[in-house]
């Protein structure tokens, strides 16, 4: 999109800003749109994913274990071997090439996914969409940090929390008419194939994914922002062998490593949350069908609806909580993450403890205000501190333990059920008692480093402002 620039002083964008050159609120903001439609796609389709849950079981006839695994690991192997390097790709090319690219081979791999004829050959397609899916994130990241000056930038995490919402609250509701609407479609050959009915919901979810890839290329790419000094920084100058150590995540590795006190204690949380959150999120269609016999259309349409006002409204206070936690406490962004991980922790508990099938739904869907308030200080903490030139990287680090330990939850839960509980619910159940409070006693302990990492770059960058 064509959009000017405006140079903005240290007052308007924040310390350490003299020589950036920002794009103009246009065409950020245009940025941030399409990145939202993608980031609606992606969320979309693991939430009709498992709605479709039972159709999948059926068809190809798996057990619990099987149907975690296609849900979790099988989403997880490839990226663990390429999320890292395609997180480079945001350092060092321009990012809405890699997005445009990104959102292409995920439209892609989902229509693949919509003519697979066997477990094998839907696992291959769910392992390569994660793989396709993993450079999104750092680069989105990445760019919208160079988009939106600091003063600025929790607001447009903020806004990007509408892709997660769209697709986690619409996609109930579209996704139950969706697998309704199926059940009354006959299987039919295509091509020489047969596709299952509920196949071709996945086909024409594709569609978005391809539009997008094609907006992304009329975005403006930012300026990046120069490395602080005393920053870990990629070498220059080095031979073929370093590059690929570098391309493979060693420095970023590096550099997290010396920020061991603030890196390890967030990355811990993430991935305990994310274990529960995912295997929820895959989980919770299933266990109010067996459990109290509910199709997907009701329990998409009262969990997509209440989990939208809920998410919007965790948005909008999850924002206004940040700003005012920050007029008080320099660690601002780990403290509201810290107590909403508090009342996730309570409210989903409280669901699976609730034997009415309204009122469980209810709850499960106001699970999402808590979900959403605290993810955008999460995501603009991790910014804040990662070094400029490995930001794509240290993202991609940080959302690796997202990916991997999220798509880890939905099999865990169900190996958990199959092998230790026998039932689905209690197995969700002795998963959120024990994970959800470590996973909040991981935050509290980021605190202090946070504030201390913060006081640290805030010296470098007036170093560097009057330089």
């Amino acid at each position: 999109m064509a959009g000017g620039v405006a140079v903005v002083t240290p007052e308007q964008g924040g310390e350490g800003d003299a020589l950036k050159v920002w794009p103009s609120t246009g065409a950020a903001y245009w940025a941030l749109t399409i990145i939202i439609l993608a980031t609606f796609m992606s969320f979309l389709d693991q939430v009709v994913f498992g709605m479709l849950a039972e159709d999948i079981k059926r068809d190809f006839h798996l057990t619990d274990s099987q149907l975690g695994f296609l849900a979790g690991p099988a989403t997880i192997i490839c990226y663990f071997f390429v999320g890292i390097p395609l997180g480079r790709l945001a350092d060092i090319y321009p990012r809405k090439l890699v997005l445009s690219i990104s959102a292409g081979f995920v439209g892609l791999l989902i229509a693949l996914s919509g003519v697979a004829q066997s477990f094998t050959q839907f696992v291959g397609t769910r392992v390569f969409l994660a793989a396709g899916g993993s450079a999104h994130a750092p680069s989105s990241y990445s760019l919208l940090s160079d988009a939106f000056p600091p003063r600025v930038l929790t607001r447009a995490f903020a806004l990007l929390q509408l892709g997660f919402i769209g697709g986690t609250t619409l996609g109930p509701i579209i996704g139950g008419r969706l697998v309704k609407a199926s059940d009354g479609w006959a299987a039919a050959p295509f091509f020489g194939l047969q596709i299952h009915n509920w196949q071709w919901v996945l086909i024409y979810m594709a569609l978005p994914s391809i539009i997008a890839s094609l907006l992304f290329l009329t975005v403006r790419e930012p300026q990046r922002v120069m490395p602080v000094a005393k920053a870990v920084e990629v070498p220059q100058g080095v031979g073929v062998g370093r590059k690929i150590i570098t391309f493979m995540g060693f420095d970023a590795a590096r550099a997290i490593h010396a920020g061991g006190k603030v890196y390890y204690p967030l990355f811990g949380a993430l991935a305990l949350s994310a274990i529960e959150s995912f295997g929820i999120m895959f989980w919770r269609t299933p266990y109010l069908m067996r459990e109290f016999g509910w199709d997907a259309k009701q329990i998409g349409d009262l969990i997509g609806s209440v989990a939208l006002i809920a998410s919007i409204a965790g948005m909008v206070a999850g924002g206004v909580f940040v700003e005012w936690m920050a007029k008080r406490y320099k660690d601002a962004n780990i403290r509201a993450a810290f107590v909403c991980f508090c009342g996730s922790t309570v409210i989903i508990i409280s669901a699976l403890l609730i034997l009415d099938p309204f009122w469980s739904s209810i709850t499960f869907g106001c699970g999402a205000f808590f979900a959403i308030a605290g993810a955008v200080p999460q995501n603009a903490a991790i910014q804040r501190v990662a070094p400029n030139d490995m930001r794509g990287q240290v993202t991609a680090f940080y959302l690796f333990m997202f990916t991997f330990f999220g798509a880890m939850g939905s099999w865990f839960i169900g190996v958990i059920s199959d092998h230790v509980t026998g039932d689905l619910g209690r197995a969700i159940l002795m998963t959120a008692c024990t994970i959800m409070p470590l996973a909040a006693f991981l935050m509290f302990r980021a605190i202090k480093p946070y504030r201390e990492e913060l006081e640290r770059l805030e010296a470098l960058e007036k170093q560097a402002a009057t330089a």
